[in-house]
């Protein structure tokens, strides 16, 4: 695929994706533009749903949102409001071993920077370019299943997992697509370009697309 060809892909998701709901991280984002809320957000989504995510966020955010007032909570507490995302008793604990590190670390600050947000207990490579893009504005690439999957799909890349599908973006997506590539092409693939049988018959950059893996289309 050309670079020519990615332009006006992004040209016609952004055009679209106002029809789509926006993600539960994404619109934690637009309400709040909050690295904190972004970061907890993201924690609480990992294999969970988004109408899970975003009431449980919520939930959660009415009680605490800061660190500080996360720490006033029990772990058990956390637990409860955040239930039933997935692993809620694991995630529980890791937002406030975050919170922890951030209040005696990072005097009560998300940090900016990929490098410090990875030495974060729990976050990866995901939350943290979410969190440094959606948060701060700086170029990030947040590589979840559906950013791997349908450049894979496209035949823009050629990876095996979502890391090397990161590194291989940040070679060849050009900078200024960076943050918005990751909200654009989930909300496009929790709506059109699905896992198993994609809405190709509706999709709005279906020219552009190599059909790499697929086997049926509706």
């Amino acid at each position: 695929m050309k670079e020519t060809d990615i332009n006006a892909i992004i040209r016609a998701l952004k055009r679209e994706v106002g029809r789509w709901n926006l993600t539960a991280v994404g619109q934690v984002a637009e309400d709040f533009q909050d690295p904190f809320r972004i970061l907890v957000s993201c924690l609480l989504s990992l294999r969970t749903k988004d109408k899970v995510t975003a009431v449980a966020s919520a939930r959660l955010f009415r009680r605490a949102d800061t660190p500080a007032k996360m720490l006033q909570l029990r772990e058990g507490t956390i637990a409860r409001l955040i239930y039933p995302v997935g692993f809620y008793r694991t995630k529980a604990k890791v937002i406030r071993g975050v919170c922890r590190t951030l209040i005696d670390q990072y005097g009560g600050q998300v940090p900016d920077s990929l490098d410090e947000l990875l030495k974060l207990k729990g976050v990866g490579r995901k939350t943290a370019n979410l969190v440094v893009s959606t948060g701060y504005g700086k170029p990030g690439i947040c590589v979840d299943t559906h950013v791997h999957r349908i450049s894979n799909r496209w035949g823009y890349v050629k990876t095996r997992t979502p890391e090397e599908t990161e590194q291989a973006l940040r070679r060849k997506l050009p900078r200024r697509h960076w943050i918005v590539f990751n909200d654009l092409l989930v909300s496009f693939g929790q709506n059109i370009c699905k896992p198993i049988s994609p809405l190709c018959s509706r999709c709005p950059v279906e020219r552009h697309c190599a059909r790499v893996g697929v086997t049926r289309s509706r």
